[in-house]
């Protein structure tokens, strides 16, 4: 007799696609694909007269006429690895996308296991951390930790494998065509391109029944997956020896991917889990090394700039922004006092002149407060 969890697993949905092709649908799928991109052509060619273009992707649905547009391929250093990016036009095709995960997203949702985090709503690298931090309280059981990550993970998607595993959770043909002709869009034989909505999702997707695996079948306790990175902890070295053989072969029979060759087993306290951005132990946690060296150069010019007599740009103001969520998260008062404490006067005034520049001057002082306050809250301190 199959458990509810194994039943959920193996449940089938169909009656999707007349719901992707519905107007409201559509609408919606607009909505959310246009935002922060008001300025591209498309996007206002749509605004323009959103019920006759919209009319015209729902006719292309409906008699099955959609044909997925030409990729823009473009190559991005991200942090010293070369990635290829491969963007589709606005009109019909990222809309069309959207379309489609509003009515699929909760399906895929439920089939991801709650370790899976990245590219899924409510579980970015916040849950990752939390997540880490929850396991590593069982000293005795995170002793050692596994450290992957799968090879050219996105690039290396084998579409026959990823159409079955779709076969496997939807049953409705019209939508599995669908999935097809955009999985087969895509120029390479093997792969789904990074930058398109719809294969943040397929990616994670393509790792949710190995997902599912290591935790049920093999009995993996303490594992965080953050896209195609994971960490796994263990009591010994010779348990996490084992399961990365086990899971060198379920990744090569079932998936036709293969682990990276640096994967690593070490004492988690000795080294420290460098992950999602920070480094943790069992009693404090830092930032990732890499990522404090940038922090350091970035928050430097701004101090240079400021005893120059100049504002950071918007760009530098937001970097500092983000640095500071950063550091609320890990154990960096030397940090905070040494890079942040000298530059908190630029980053309010440029708070004031620039951000906050036409608000009345009672609304704009509260706003300032309430903007120093954010940057103090690390430390305790309140603005006067």
């Amino acid at each position: 007799m199959k458990t509810s969890k194994e039943t959920k697993a193996m449940k089938r949905y169909g009656n999707i696609y007349d719901k992707i092709c519905d107007m409201d649908n559509l609408r919606l799928a607009h909505q959310n694909a246009r935002e922060d991109k008001l300025f591209y052509k498309e996007v206002k060619m749509v605004d323009s007269d959103p019920d006759k273009y919209l009319s015209m992707i729902r006719e292309m649905l409906l008699n099955e006429t959609y044909q997925v547009s030409e990729y823009t391929i473009s190559i991005i250093n991200d942090k010293g690895k070369e990635r290829e990016l491969a963007k589709l036009p606005y009109f019909p095709d990222r809309i069309i996308q959207w379309a489609i995960m509003l009515q699929v997203e909760d399906i895929f949702l439920k089939t991801f296991c709650s370790h899976t985090c990245s590219s899924i709503p409510g579980r970015g690298i916040k849950e990752a951390y939390m997540l880490t931090t929850k396991y590593m309280k069982d000293r005795i059981n995170t002793k050692y930790c596994l450290k992957i990550d799968v090879s050219k993970f996105y690039p290396s998607i084998n579409h026959d494998i990823l159409k079955k595993m779709l076969r496997k959770k939807f049953k409705d043909k019209r939508l599995l065509s669908l999935f097809d002709k955009i999985i087969d869009s895509y120029p390479k034989q093997t792969g789904v391109p990074i930058g398109s909505y719809l294969s943040q999702y397929l990616a994670n997707f393509y790792l949710a029944y190995f997902d599912h695996w290591l935790k049920e079948e093999i009995g993996v306790k303490y594992v965080v997956r953050f896209a195609d990175d994971m960490v796994i902890f263990g009591a010994s070295k010779q348990e996490l020896h084992s399961l990365i053989h086990e899971i060198k072969k379920y990744m090569k029979d079932n998936l036709e991917i293969r682990v990276k060759d640096n994967w690593q087993v070490f004492p988690t306290n000795t080294r420290g889990i460098d992950f999602v951005g920070y480094r943790f132990f069992y009693d404090f946690i830092l930032l990732r090394k890499s990522t404090c060296k940038r922090f350091k150069r970035k928050m430097l010019k701004i101090k240079a700039k400021w005893d120059d007599g100049k504002l950071p740009n918007y760009s530098e103001w937001c970097s500092a922004n983000s640095y500071i969520g950063w550091l609320k998260w890990c154990d960096s008062w030397r940090l905070f006092e040494k890079y942040i404490e000298p530059i908190v006067n630029a980053l309010v005034a440029y708070y004031k002149f620039v951000v906050k520049k036409d608000a009345k001057p009672k609304a704009r002082n509260n706003a300032v407060i309430k903007y120093v306050n954010k940057i103090y809250q690390k430390k305790g301190r309140v603005a006067a």
